[in-house]
């Protein structure tokens, strides 16, 4: 709980994954990998409940065994490539809410962020209630310039691949950009419900380091994440 709003920390884990199979169990530095959300969510002085939403009955298993609640299977519905985050969400904070127990915020936390800190959860939810913001989202500085990519042509041709004010311009020379890391995402319930995402008006940005903003979603991914918490 902060300043008697209730917190729920959500971790969304669905059991298909086609990048990497299995992923969110997969063991890394020791432990399965969604045991590093789970534990750094524990960790967290605000949230009020912790919980796992999947429709995995392996998954489940693994989380109640790290910590965290799993009250309910996800609905089919809810678990395919297509089905969106904040419908998941959403169903969680209902799910508890026909049960008589209404959360004012949700924390969502994906496992694909094993280096996040429970530092990171508080520090986040601080930022929202000092600066009055009903969402928070993290994000971590760009390690590549938006302005040198670009697609190619089916010939590769770079002709046309950088437009002329760009070229030969030093990196130093342009503005610091950020890029959303997926591991901090906060929301007033019903901001989330009435805005159908996090990006908002009355959003505002949590900054993380490059090196907790690891997102998991290729095997090179997980092995710089495996390194980075080996070396913790």
């Amino acid at each position: 709980m902060i300043e008697q709003k209730r917190v729920i920390g959500i971790i969304p884990a669905r059991g298909g994954s086609k990048g990497i199979p299995g992923k969110n169990i997969r063991p890394i530095a020791g432990k399965p990998l969604i045991e590093w959300s789970i534990e750094s969510a524990k960790k967290s002085v605000y949230l009020d409940n912790v919980i796992v939403s999947t429709d995995n009955d392996r998954i489940a298993a693994i989380s109640e065994h790290a910590g965290a609640g799993v009250p309910f299977t996800r609905p089919g519905e809810l678990a395919t490539d297509t089905a969106r985050s904040v419908d998941v969400l959403l169903h969680a904070a209902d799910w508890f809410a026909e049960r008589g127990q209404r959360y004012d915020i949700i924390v969502c936390l994906q496992p694909t962020s094993p280096m996040r800190t429970a530092a990171d959860i508080d520090n986040a939810l601080r930022q929202m209630i000092e600066s009055s913001a009903r969402a928070i989202i993290s994000v971590s500085e760009a390690e590549h310039l938006p302005q040198w990519s670009n697609t190619l042509p089916p010939d590769h041709c770079m002709k046309d691949f950088l437009p002329p004010e760009v070229i030969n311009i030093r990196r130093q020379n342009f503005p610091v950009y950020y890029r959303l890391n997926g591991a901090v995402n906060i929301a007033e319930t019903e901001y989330l419900r009435m805005r159908e995402s996090f990006i908002g008006d009355e959003s505002y940005a949590y900054i993380m380091p490059r090196e907790r903003s690891v997102d998991i979603d290729t095997e090179f991914d997980f092995q710089l994440a495996e390194y980075l918490l080996k070396g913790r």
